[in-house]
C-alpha cells in the first residue's frame, strides 16, 4: 500500500501538464499514445499476436501533427481512414500475418491514441477547465474504491475479471468521485455545479468501466501489468485505463450536453 500511496504522490507533478494545456499537453498526450501503444502491443504480443507498432507510432504521430497545425475535419478523417487501409495491408505478408494482427492494431490505436487525443480536445474547448474533471474523477475513484473495498469490501464486483474489486469500493469510488467534483465547481466553476456533479458521478462509473477493460485485456493476454514503470502501478496504460475512457465522455458530454 505504502509503494501505491507513494507512486500516486509521484504523478501529482503532472497536474502541472493540465494547468499549462495547450502545447505542454499536446505534447504529454503524445507522449502517453506511444508509451500506451508499445505496453499495449507488448501485451499482444504475449499470446502470439503481432500488431504493427509502425502503425501505432506513425497513427500517433499523425494525428498530433494535425492537432498541432490545427487542420480541419477532412485531416480527421483521413487520418481515420488511413489507419484502418495500413492496419490491413499489413495483413499482405500473409505467411507471417494473421487477422488477429490487423485487428490488434486497429484496437490498438483508437483506444490508446485516439481516445487519450480527447484530452486535446477538452482543452480546446470554452469549458478547458472541466479538463481537471477528468483526471480528478478518474484518481478520485480509483483512490476511495481502492480504500473503500480495502475497508469495507465484502461483495465481489466482476470475480473474473478483477478478484480484489467489490461493490463497496465501487460504491465509495461513485461517492468520492461525486464529492470532488462537487468541490472542484464551488472552487472552480459555481455555474456549472450539475453539470460537475453529472459529470462526477456517470464519469466514474465510465472510469471504473474502464479499469475493468484494462483488466479484461490483461487477463487474456496472460499479464499482470502492462509495465514497471510506475512502482505499485505497473506501466502507463495501468495508471492512465480509466482516463482513456472518461476522457471521451466528458468531451462529447460537454459539445452535446453543455453547449
Amino acid at each position: 500500500m505504502k509503494t501505491r500511496i507513494l507512486s500516486g504522490l509521484i504523478l501529482l507533478p503532472l497536474l502541472a501538464v493540465i494547468y499549462l494545456g495547450d502545447i505542454v499537453l499536446l505534447i504529454a498526450c503524445l507522449l502517453l499514445s506511444i508509451v500506451g501503444i508499445r505496453e499495449f502491443f507488448r501485451g499482444f504480443n504475449n499470446i502470439g499476436v503481432v500488431p504493427s507498432y509502425c502503425i501505432g507510432y506513425l497513427a500517433a504521430f499523425a494525428l498530433y501533427f494535425i492537432a498541432f497545425f490545427e487542420l480541419n475535419n477532412f485531416y480527421h478523417l483521413l487520418w481515420f481512414y488511413g489507419v484502418i487501409v495500413l492496419s490491413l495491408l499489413y495483413l499482405f505478408n500473409i505467411d507471417n500475418r494473421q487477422l488477429a494482427d490487423a485487428m490488434a492494431t486497429i484496437t490498438g490505436v483508437f483506444y490508446i491514441v485516439y481516445f487519450s487525443y480527447h484530452l486535446v480536445l477538452i482543452d480546446r474547448t470554452d469549458l478547458n477547465v472541466l479538463l481537471w474533471l477528468v483526471i480528478l474523477c478518474s484518481f478520485a475513484t480509483d483512490i476511495m474504491a481502492y480504500f473503500t473495498g480495502y475497508v469495507l469490501g465484502k461483495h465481489k464486483l466482476c470475480p473474473k475479471i478483477s478478484p480484489k474489486k467489490t461493490i463497496e469500493g465501487a460504491i465509495g469510488g461513485i461517492v468520492g468521485s461525486v464529492v470532488i467534483s462537487i468541490v472542484f465547481s464551488y472552487l472552480f466553476a459555481y455555474e456549472l455545479l450539475i453539470h460537475c456533479i453529472v459529470i462526477g458521478f456517470v464519469g466514474s462509473i465510465i472510469s471504473q468501466l474502464g479499469d475493468l477493460t484494462a483488466s479484461i485485456f490483461k487477463r487474456k493476454m496472460g499479464i499482470k501489468d502492462y509495465g514497471s514503470l510506475i512502482p505499485g502501478h505497473g506501466g502507463i496504460l495501468d495508471r492512465f485505463d480509466s482516463v482513456l475512457f472518461t476522457a471521451p465522455f466528458v468531451y462529447y458530454y460537454i459539445t452535446m450536453v453543455i453547449y
